[in-house]
């Protein structure tokens, strides 16, 4: 009888462990069908190779075997990078059978209670970075630049309200894209800068769905339909909550149509984009509280990552650039981990979703839409195939990180 109850103390243990680690998995951001893969590869090292698992965006339900009770754990909120390379870690010493379950167990459960490496105010200016470095590569024209500064503060500023107020949180991007879009264009009615379209997205960037839509697609291909759907409709959703700000300021305003083309302003120099690049790298460390040891590997992915989509761009298109970027930043992610096991490929991996710029593509082809309805069709075709060509290349170049991983797989 006693042993009975072990066993049974056991795999509830152990059923409760794979929950809150899966649902820790979901809150970092990782595709659904990688999470019941990799959950799966946990399960069979504790013992139980017979796992059944479903994971969807906002929680997930598994049972140890067939037909034993199932647990559902659901996800509260998305957990910051470096508390995602805590659950890479918990995961990577249970594989290796040098964790037990219950310390995992413990470790998990405090785990949203971990303090930020930095204080606030370098969490500020990391906003800051974030957004000008992509000006740099997106838009890099000194006044642009400085105007960008200014808006990056002002939705910083709009993010801490938003916090204290649950209203504005729900109508953040609107807000956000409406104010950003009002100072924006103000500034080039008095000609003190150009290509205010590109000036709008570096302050928003960060916010943009990018990551969302793109691995909504990934899941998709992956033959994960109702998370892959899920995730890719309120990432289309929220694109469009971004998409009624700026058009409502644009039409406020009375913005003529030719203001609102994609021109890219370009008097800064060469090095704008290598500067860029590191303000990414660094800033993501800061707001992420992840160790700036690792800024030189989040750097190097960033690098890859660009200069492959360049490449690409420079051959092709924009749908080949984003194609070959996503395939290097994903599969240098996954060499990186390799390399240094205790580096977690997704957090090395995610901050390249805003150099690729999924999100603001769809941002600016949701503008000229209604900028210009004639090229309706053809905009957004545009759009379409280039955040699939992420997509497609994402799912590449994680099959073969994983096939190197584990060659016998």
């Amino acid at each position: 009888m006693d042993e009975l109850k072990n066993i049974e103390h056991q795999d509830a243990t152990v059923r409760i462990l794979l929950a809150h680690l899966g649902a820790a998995m979901i809150a970092t951001g990782q595709a659904a069908h990688e999470i019941e893969a990799e959950l799966v590869e946990v399960a069979d090292r504790l013992g139980y190779p017979q796992l059944q698992v479903a994971v969807s965006p906002t929680g997930l339900i598994l049972s140890l075997c067939s037909g034993d009770p199932a647990t559902y754990e659901s996800v509260v909120a998305p957990v910051r990078l470096d508390q995602a390379s805590e659950v890479h870690r918990i995961r990577q010493q249970l594989i290796r059978r040098k964790m037990t379950p219950d310390d995992a167990l413990a470790l998990l459960s405090t785990l949203r209670a971990r303090p930020v490496r930095y204080s606030v105010w370098l969490a500020r200016l990391a906003w800051v970075m974030i957004s000008l470095g992509i000006a740099l590569i997106l838009q890099p024209g000194w006044a642009n630049a400085a105007l960008v500064i200014v808006c990056s503060v002002v939705v910083y500023g709009l993010m801490a309200v938003g916090n204290q107020a649950r209203v504005l949180a729900y109508l953040l991007p609107t807000v956000a894209a409406f104010v950003v879009t009002i100072i924006v264009f103000v500034a080039a009615e008095f000609e003190w800068i150009e290509g205010p379209l590109r000036t709008i997205l570096p302050p928003l960037a960060p916010l943009l769905p990018g990551a969302l839509i793109v691995t909504g697609l990934s899941e998709l291909a992956a033959g994960h339909m109702q998370s892959g759907t899920s995730r890719l409709s309120y990432g289309v959703v929220q694109l469009g909550l971004f998409a009624v700000g700026l058009i409502a300021a644009t039409s406020l305003l009375n913005v003529p149509a030719e203001m609102m083309v994609n021109v890219r302003v370009d008097n800064i120099g060469w090095w704008a984009a290598p500067v860029g690049l590191l303000l990414i790298a660094v800033g993501i460390c800061l707001m992420e509280s992840i160790e700036l040891s690792l800024v030189p590997w989040v750097l190097l992915v960033l690098l890859m990552a660009f200069g492959a989509q360049l490449s690409g761009q420079t051959l092709g298109s924009a749908a080949i650039g984003g194609f070959f970027g996503a395939i290097a930043a994903s599969l240098c992610a996954s060499l990186v981990e390799q390399i240094r096991p205790e580096s977690a490929r997704l957090v090395l991996f995610l901050p390249a979703f805003w150099l690729l710029v999924p999100g603001s593509l769809g941002l600016i082809g949701v503008t000229t839409l209604v900028a210009d309805p004639g090229r309706a069709i053809e905009t957004g075709l545009e759009v379409a195939t280039v955040i699939c060509a992420i997509a497609l290349g994402l799912l590449i170049g994680s099959s073969v990180g994983l096939a190197l991983r584990d060659p016998q797989g």
